[in-house]
């Protein structure tokens, strides 16, 4: 997005869920990605150049380009501004929280924060698989975080057989209501799920990178569940009228966990076009003039697990406006203002179906 804000992402669950097993495949996997790694945990982080524990308020510098440090909740936005400095570069932001942290605090804490630079990326909730059940009678909450979450991963998803795993998505995804759920073993979750990946220049998209190589043969030996996801690409050259396209927005199917792009609202707004970011329950639009000479189209990726893309085309073309006859009416643009960021203080986790 032009607005080059730093996504933040909360990666959650209770203790042995697997949080720093998939945090550590996210930085194996980083290739070109620089990730900022906020640990509250004080768990091992599976690099040698740093073991997290009782190195509160340190920064490392890691071999992949990506950055750690371990901090105290208290500490969060001190650290989104270390980590935000423009001379860091990073291109995405984890905060593994600690196994008995309330997630939704942290979230608030993210929405919160006065830093111009960042944007929330989702809350993330690894569950285990093999013990969901005993963790459920020893931390009740357990159900209450699942019911704030934008992705929920059930990892160890191999130690279970497929009715047992079928039996723990089941209520996950009863429990989790609109978020997207997906399986995954030993915490390895594709991470352009959760955040863009960046290739190197020098690296030619698909080729396999010296991580790919290194993990490869791992990676291969077992067979396991992973999270599968489909990338739909939709383009409209006709304007899309506010109302409906909130209402696409706000309905927007179960499974669907992230939307970027830039929409045209056309007579609603005929100088700005519209970059939205959409993450789970979290929902923000950011207008900015139309680049000169630019051809006028709405242009959307959508990313999830389990998305009919024939269904979201069709959607969407519904949200096409239908000549002079259709055109938006003064009050249409309110539903969209109101996920226009005026200040912090409107995104509160409380608000309406597209906030969380």
């Amino acid at each position: 997005m032009s607005t080059q804000q730093i996504p933040v992402v909360v990666l959650a669950g209770f203790l042995g869920a697997g949080k720093t097993t998939l945090l550590n495949h996210l930085l194996r996997s980083a290739r070109g990605t620089r990730i900022g790694v906020m640990v509250n945990d004080f768990g091992d982080i599976g690099i040698d150049a740093m073991t997290v524990a009782g190195q509160v308020g340190s920064t490392v510098s890691l071999g992949n380009g990506c950055l750690c440090c371990a901090v105290d909740a208290s500490e969060l936005d001190e650290y989104l501004e270390v980590l935000t400095r423009p001379e860091s570069r990073l291109d995405v932001i984890v905060i593994e929280a600690s196994g008995l942290a309330e997630p939704q605090e942290l979230v608030r804490m993210v929405l919160a924060s006065e830093n111009e630079r960042i944007v929330y990326g989702g809350l993330v909730q690894v569950v285990d698989a093999a013990e969901f059940g005993a963790t459920r009678q020893r931390h009740p909450e357990t159900d209450r975080h699942l019911t704030i979450a934008d992705l929920v991963v059930v990892n160890k998803a191999d130690r279970v057989s497929v009715d047992e795993l079928s039996a723990v998505r089941e209520t996950v995804g009863a429990l989790a209501g609109r978020a997207v759920v997906v399986d995954a073993a030993h915490g390895r979750v594709d991470p352009e799920l959760l955040f863009d990946r960046v290739v190197p220049e020098d690296e030619i998209e698909g080729q396999m990178s010296i991580e790919d190589i290194l993990y490869g043969s791992e990676d291969e030996a077992h067979a396991h569940p992973h999270a599968e996801y489909e990338t739909v690409s939709l383009t409209a050259s006709a304007p899309l009228h506010p109302r409906r396209l909130m209402a696409f927005l706000d309905a927007r199917p179960e499974g669907l966990y992230r939307i970027k792009g830039f929409v045209d609202l056309g007579a609603a707004d005929p100088d700005n076009r519209y970059a939205v970011h959409a993450v789970g329950r979290f929902l923000r639009f950011y207008p900015e003039p139309w680049p000169a000479g630019e051809e006028r189209l709405t242009q959307l990726v959508l990313i999830g697990s389990g998305v009919d893309a024939g269904a979201l085309r069709k959607e969407l073309a519904g949200c096409e406006q239908n000549g002079p006859q259709d055109a938006p009416d003064e009050h249409s643009m309110w539903g969209v203002l109101r996920y226009v960021r005026q200040s912090r203080t409107d995104e509160e986790p409380d608000e309406a179906p597209a906030g969380i």
